[in-house]
């Protein structure tokens, strides 16, 4: 079981102790009866409760955990350091939420970073220099100075190769933004609704994938522009266009058949693929991974495409903005309300919810930010549903490589590569810190490693260090460091992880980090270990999935988390699905939320 260690040296570091930031929100009682209920106090569960409200929908979100955030979450792991003891970066959140729900207004603050990737090499410096390193980030001069290092060839590439991305990513936008195309509706019933379904298709024409040159039928196009009334912006829209094969390609192939046409030197390559398997049980030479680095890289922070940064105050900053923007439009939201199942009438339409405590709390309908295979499995009388459905359920794939390590430490890590003696950050310090990257063999052995039920004896690390941009987080000298780890299976050879498992697996990875930082294991005050099953256990994440569910082909939009439930609405009148199993995904985004609250509304206005 997963347990915080805190060392005696990590008692005598720190000499005053803060009190526990938590994000509680809890009223008197809960109320008898609202129009919705959101199982689940999750960025997404918070987002659709704040547009529900927002749209006069009566709503209270019920939290199982003493903290809002699910895994959006900050906690003081020990006395005086404050971790996003899960999600650790900001970029995915769509741009029209941070707006819509005023979130700087409500307190969310963001520490951009540049450079953003450091990826230190194991050598001996030539001449008595320091091993080499890759730093990369918004300047295009010092990327380029960066990457010749390794190769001239590849410098003068990669701007080409980033405005490549950009554009693909760019063009997945307006799928984000909305529910998957309504098949059914559009195929088969009255023509009236069948028209009306016809909206649906509209985010997949602006993004080009749907366009007149190709072979979409003039009397559709037409009618989706007359339904846009927006000719000019739809025209603009059409993202793809003769881009379509390349989009084609980066989410079908394997990230290595894109890169390594792209670029010959080994650290560049490495590192660019860490974000085509973060968080995912993949290889970057499997069909797929070149979506993942996709997904990673279609975010924006303070307009600047392809950001990612640091929350004051961990990540729990985010939910609690949230929170707060819901709130205030009269959502009522509570902590330690543990959800038993989702009441469920003859008529097979939700009624509400009961506690594990006994309370009922009745609804019009019901919202689970929980991922699929909770909300089905466990929240969902079993006798609500046929057996086809549950073995469908079953079949969702929730495979997690992922264990976090969050690190206490009384002193800067100081890296080889990169030295900064006098104790004081350097730029690389802000960075995703890219250990065990300098090649994409080391990755691939890692993975099979773990493959074959083992945690990887090299595996690839991703350090972060927000406390030298947020002094909030630390006691002055001191930071939280965040190791997401990879690659480790959920069971160890077919058994459970046990404390000594857990224990032997973050020496490892300490080891490592002490290659590249010497002095790194002496620093660490307190380390906190969350394999799969703790993720799982503790956050909700099903197999310690951070994405409530494999972001794989078979997985994405239409079939994400199944083909009968890509529009969030369950097979149960009134439950809907708003989590990150849903459309469009994982990641700090709110999407899910943000559609699902709109389908909710848009079914109540037809009763």
């Amino acid at each position: 079981m997963a347990a915080a260690v805190w060392t005696d040296r990590g008692r005598r570091a720190v000499t005053a102790a803060g009190t526990a930031a938590r994000c509680r929100f809890k009223h008197t009682a809960t109320k008898s009866q609202y129009d919705a209920l959101v199982i689940g106090g999750g960025h997404n569960g918070l987002v659709a409760a704040a547009y529900l409200q927002k749209g006069g929908v009566k709503t209270a979100v019920l939290e199982r955990r003493h903290l809002l955030g699910g895994a959006a979450v900050s906690e003081e792991l020990f006395p005086g350091f404050h971790f996003s003891r899960c999600s650790y970066l900001l970029s995915l959140l769509r741009p029209h939420i941070y707006a819509d729900l005023e979130l700087q207004k409500h307190g969310l603050k963001v520490y951009m970073r540049d450079p953003h990737a450091f990826t230190p090499m194991l050598e001996e410096g030539l001449k008595g220099a320091p091993p080499r390193s890759l730093t990369l980030g918004s300047d295009l001069t010092m990327n380029q100075r960066e990457i010749g290092k390794f190769s001239q060839k590849d410098a003068e590439a990669f701007s080409s190769f980033v405005l490549h991305l950009e554009k693909l990513a760019g063009a997945i936008h307006p799928l984000l933004d909305a529910p998957p195309v309504d098949i059914p509706g559009v195929t088969s019933g009255p023509v009236r609704k069948r028209l009306a379904a016809l909206k649906t298709l509209m985010p997949v024409v602006k993004c080009g994938v749907l366009a007149p040159e190709t072979h979409m039928p003039t009397f559709l196009f037409f009618i989706l522009v007359d339904l846009s009334n927006d000719v000019i912006f739809l025209l603009k829209g059409l993202k793809l266009g003769r881009n379509i094969p390349d989009f084609y390609e980066i989410i079908t192939a394997p990230i290595m058949k894109i890169l390594n046409r792209w670029f010959e030197s080994e650290p560049l390559r490495a590192t660019l693929a860490t974000d085509a398997v973060i968080g995912a049980m993949t290889s970057p030479n499997n069909p797929g991974s070149g979506y993942v680095l996709l997904h990673h890289v279609m975010g924006e922070l303070e307009k600047e495409k392809g950001a990612w940064g640091y929350v004051e105050g961990g990540m729990g900053g985010v939910s609690k903005a949230i929170a707060s923007a819901a709130e205030s439009y009269g959502a009522d939201i509570f902590t330690e309300k543990d959800v038993g199942q989702v009441l469920v009438g003859s008529d097979n339409a939700t009624r509400g919810v009961v506690l594990k405590d006994g309370t009922e709390i009745h609804s019009k309908i019901v919202l689970s930010n929980a991922t699929p295979y909770v909300t089905f499995k466990h929240l969902t009388p079993q006798d609500a549903l046929p057996p086809e459905f549950f073995r469908a359920v079953d079949q969702i794939d929730y495979t997690s490589p992922v264990t976090k390590i969050n690190v206490a430490v009384d002193k800067l890590p100081n890296f080889l590569a990169a030295p900064t003696p006098d104790g004081k950050p350097g730029p690389h310090h802000q960075c995703s810190i890219h250990l065990n990257c300098e090649s994409v063999e080391v990755l691939e052995a890692a993975y099979k490693e773990a493959m074959n039920g083992r945690p990887s004896a090299r595996p690839m690390l991703e350090m972060t260090i927000p406390s030298v941009l947020d002094a909030t987080l630390a006691p002055p000298g001191c930071h939280v460091v965040s190791l997401f780890t990879q690659f480790t299976p959920y069971h160890i050879e077919g058994r459970e992880w046990t404390d000594l498992d857990r224990e032997a697996f973050a020496d490892t990875a300490f080891d490592w980090v002490e290659q590249y930082a010497p002095g790194f294991k002496k620093s660490v005050v307190g380390r906190d270990i969350l394999v799969p099953q703790d993720l799982e256990r503790i956050f909700g994440l099903t197999g310690g999935n951070i994405f409530h569910g494999s972001m794989s082909l078979d997985q994405l939009y239409l079939a994400r988390p199944l083909p009968s439930l890509s529009d969030y609405r369950t097979p149960i009148k009134g439950l809907y699905l708003c989590g990150s199993g849903s459309h469009p995904g994982g990641g700090v985004m709110g999407s899910p939320g943000w559609n699902a609250a709109l389908t909710a509304m848009d079914d109540l206005k037809r009763r």
